[in-house]
């Protein structure tokens, strides 16, 4: 299979990264293989986790990383966000990953229809009485990029974004990739065909 994956990526990060995305072939193709996924999984880490990799995904209900990456308890560190807007909270949520857990392989997974960009689209560049937050964390791409019409290139652009976030605000995430010891993988979720493809 080819996944097209950067020849840069350090090695142990690009064998969970292919892990994911054949477990991604199995969800397209309706064949997952996930079995860890009963009680008795859990009491074997009752008390510890050994994830493979992080997961920056939305809280969008159809966009559930173990799910399309055919993954079961334990395998994945995930934090869901509205937009994977990248908060104060979020960041230290991925430190904790990077730092305690010595995890590889973050994905910021963007995806298609994403509602916050639609919201952000609808209202830019007011400041709006609600999601405030959420909006000053998406409104620097459109003011890069006024002109996006597409609300899913707008997701893939945010989601380059929120990489560059990270690495200015957080000098664990940044020395960790500058030190080869943490490849962020840039990915983008297709309603239509299930499949996530690297940005």
């Amino acid at each position: 299979m080819n996944f097209n994956i950067p020849e840069n990526i350090p090695q142990k990060a690009k064998n969970e990264l292919i892990k994911l995305l054949k477990g991604n072939q199995n969800f397209v193709s309706s064949t997952p293989t996930a079995k860890n996924m009963s009680v008795e999984t859990l009491r074997k880490y009752a008390f510890h986790q050994e994830p493979y990799a992080v997961v920056l995904s939305c809280s969008d209900s159809r966009v559930v990383p173990e799910i399309i990456f055919d993954c079961g308890i334990g395998e994945l560190f995930v934090v869901r966000v509205a937009g994977i807007t990248a908060g104060p909270n979020v960041i230290e949520s991925i430190e904790y990953a990077v730092l305690k857990l010595k995890l590889s392989l973050l994905i910021l997974l963007g995806h298609d229809d994403c509602g916050v960009m639609k919201y952000a689209k609808e209202h830019y560049p007011e400041e709006t009485e609600n999601f405030k937050s959420i909006m000053s964390s998406v409104y620097p791409v459109l003011d890069k990029n006024e002109d996006i019409t597409c609300h899913n290139f707008f997701a893939k652009e945010h989601t380059k974004w929120v990489e560059n976030v990270l690495l200015e605000k957080s000098k664990i995430i940044k020395n960790a990739v500058d030190t080869n010891e943490l490849y962020i993988a840039k990915c983008h979720f297709n309603h239509s065909t299930g499949l996530v493809n690297i940005i």
